[in-house]
């Protein structure tokens, strides 16, 4: 996921509005329970008859928006039960990556891949797909062994990947139709180091004969422009290292025609590296080079929204050259773009079920009058690669497009029946995407 860029990260203020980290959207009731614990949810999941489950406010659109009742796990008692025999932790739903990787780092593990914020749940993250960047490396979500979910009957359902074959892999990018996840488990591995390294102005037509050498440099690379020139402005590449100490052999002074960076970088080139992870080829734990930006700050504040939307790898370029077209009509109400690879998986609403997938991403400057316009005719343009949107984030594909492009919608459908049959826990957005027929 590409961080808000711009926006601030407040907490539960009293007496303000409730709205997501960008600002874009003021949820529609401010009743929240705030749970702390298992009891605590089932009681309040039996107490209402319509329900949504609210966490770190990551997401632009209206996807876990309410006008009845807002529960939230977010701040509840910290859980973190780590088996190193099975390489695996447990953790409550409303932990933060952030509060996550540290501790585990220090038992001496890691987790596969991270997003490029740390500061969202692991359950939100994992429940909407959220990914960060690499060939090998599948979404946060296929780090996901097990669950706990708290049903629309406030009864405990445990779901395991091993035991429960295709309903947990149904269960797992839940969009919250199917309940409170109250714990997730996840695969861990030994702990590594990184190292990140960043190229400015790498020419498009080398990105057109050499996409996949650049996106093989690194364990994850991320491709950043605004659309305006003919250069991929900025390619950080995060890899490996075998230790924290410095690097013996230097990078590469040129990427195909882009030149090493000299200093640190963000990803919107007029804005301070201040808060984003040390780059230079500087070795760290590998929390504080996955992400772009540092746990322990504040984004500068200022507003955004946010689109995204994934294509088969093997259709990549196209997808690439097909927005490259448009650059006139998008660099003008666009902060930076993010280009990044995710491997398949199989999970039934992942957007990358079945299919290795490049991420398209978009941080709009916030004028919905404008970035509505854009969003149809971006999607018209990607349609011969059959794109599909992060959930999460703001999009126009209809609910015809998106039954047809994630084939196991009617399955989910018929899950969503079993676990919630009066739709506690549907809402307006998910009665039009993934209800709809």
């Amino acid at each position: 996921m590409t961080a808000p860029l711009l926006s601030p990260l407040s907490g539960w203020a009293n007496g303000d509005k409730l709205r997501n980290w960008a600002g874009n959207l003021e949820y529609s009731t401010e009743k929240l329970d705030l749970v702390k614990n298992l009891q605590q949810v089932q009681a309040i999941v039996k107490k209402y008859p319509k329900l949504k489950v609210l966490g770190t406010r990551h997401c632009f659109n209206d996807i876990a928006d309410t006008k009845d009742q807002f529960i939230t796990v977010v701040g509840a008692e910290e859980h973190i039960d780590l088996d190193t025999k099975n390489k695996t932790v447990t953790v409550n739903g409303g932990l933060k990556y952030g509060q996550l990787a540290p501790y585990l780092h220090q038992k001496g593990f890691a987790l596969h891949n991270l997003a490029s914020l740390p500061h969202i749940s692991v359950a939100g993250a994992c429940a909407t797909a959220t990914h960060g960047s690499g060939e090998k490396n599948g979404n946060l979500a296929t780090a996901v062994s097990g669950m706990e979910i708290v049903t629309a009957d406030g009864e405990l359902v445990k779901l395991n990947r091993e035991k429960d074959g295709e309903k947990f892999n149904a269960a797992v990018v839940h969009l919250g139709a199917l309940g409170v996840v109250t714990k997730v488990t996840l695969d861990v591995q030994p702990t590594f180091f990184m190292a990140q390294v960043v190229y400015e102005n790498l020419p498009l037509s080398q990105l057109k004969a050499h996409f996949d050498e650049i996106e093989s440099r690194g364990d994850s690379v991320s491709l950043f422009t605004n659309w305006a020139t003919e250069d991929i402005t900025e390619v950080w590449i995060k890899y490996k290292t075998n230790s924290d100490k410095p690097l013996k052999t230097r990078p590469d002074k040129e990427l195909f025609g882009g030149k090493l960076a000299t200093k640190n970088l963000h990803p919107i080139p007029e804005l301070s590296a201040e808060n984003c992870t040390e780059q230079m080829g500087v070795p760290g734990p590998w929390y504080e080079r996955m992400p772009h930006f540092k746990m322990g700050f504040t984004p500068s504040s200022g507003k955004e929204l946010q689109t995204e939307y994934f294509v088969p790898r093997k259709n990549a370029v196209d997808a690439i050259l097909a927005i490259s077209k448009m650059g006139s009509q998008i660099s003008p109400h666009l902060f930076t773009s993010e280009v990044r690879t995710i491997a398949a998986d199989n999970l039934w609403l992942s957007p990358c079920y079945k299919q290795d997938s490049v991420a398209i991403h978009f941080t709009w400057k916030q004028d919905w009058p404008a970035v509505s316009k854009l969003l149809p005719v971006i999607e018209k343009e990607l349609a011969p690669f059959n794109p599909r949107p992060h959930w999460g984030k703001l999009f126009t594909v209809s609910p015809g497009l998106l039954e047809k492009r994630y084939e196991k919608l009617p399955e989910f459908r018929e899950l969503a029946a079993q676990m919630d049959p009066k739709g506690k826990f549907r809402n307006a957005f998910l009665n039009l995407n993934v209800f709809a027929n």
